[in-house]
């Protein structure tokens, strides 16, 4: 995870915040994102990303995640993600836009009504 310098690797930041994205549905809908994907055939890839790096994250920090969804489309949706270390320090914050789609035809579609409450529920760091 830490490149020669001794920080964390870049991507390693977004594959992280990626497990977390994952791990939000079941907390958030009741649902776990594989069941999502191969059974729904619905995925949200995303399609638009902003990110800062705030300070670097380094060997031995314990990473707090705080993810939100701040709006809500038809058809997207825009997660916020905030990681601070153990000292409560932000380090790395992003905006996330993602597009329900089919996993079928990478279509994009409606979100459908049983993700859409439990979507609007997190809309709160």
């Amino acid at each position: 995870m830490l490149d020669m310098a001794g920080i964390a690797f870049y991507p390693r930041i977004y594959d992280l915040a990626h497990r977390f994205f994952e791990e939000t549905w079941l907390e958030m809908c009741d649902i776990d994102y594989p069941t999502m994907i191969n059974e729904m055939k619905l995925g949200f890839p995303v399609v638009d990303i902003k990110s800062q790096f705030h300070q670097p994250m380094v060997y031995g920090d314990v990473i707090e995640a705080k993810i939100w969804i701040s709006r809500i489309g038809t058809k997207s949706c825009v997660w916020q993600y905030r990681f601070y270390n153990q000292n409560e320090d932000l380090l790395w914050s992003s905006e996330q836009v993602t597009v329900c789609v089919s996993m079928d035809t990478m279509e994009s579609l409606e979100i459908p009504t049983s993700l859409r409450t439990g979507m609007e529920a997190c809309n709160h760091e």
